[in-house]
């Protein structure tokens, strides 16, 4: 996917822990470590709103859009992958 999750970036420039976050915005420790691995296929804008108010970040801080970023099935309409030339 071409949307890669920073969460780990913006939590090391706060000195901030996974856990405190996640006691902050009411979110699983689990839950948290799905987005920030980048194994997340959806996020709520409440959830985003959330961690965006805790961090005081943008959303643009947290989510980058990288077209570079090699995807595996890009055409999810049909179910087959699609590789990049």
């Amino acid at each position: 996917m071409a949307i890669r999750v920073t969460l780990d970036r913006v939590l090391l420039d706060r000195r901030m822990s996974l856990t405190e976050l996640g006691d902050r915005v009411g979110i699983t420790l689990a839950n948290l470590s799905i987005l920030k691995t980048g194994k997340a296929k959806a996020i709520r804008f409440s959830t985003l709103e959330a961690l965006c108010r805790e961090l005081g970040c943008q959303p643009g801080d947290i989510l980058v859009w990288d077209p570079d970023e090699v995807s595996e099935a890009e055409d999810e309409d049909d179910g087959r992958a699609v590789a990049a030339e």
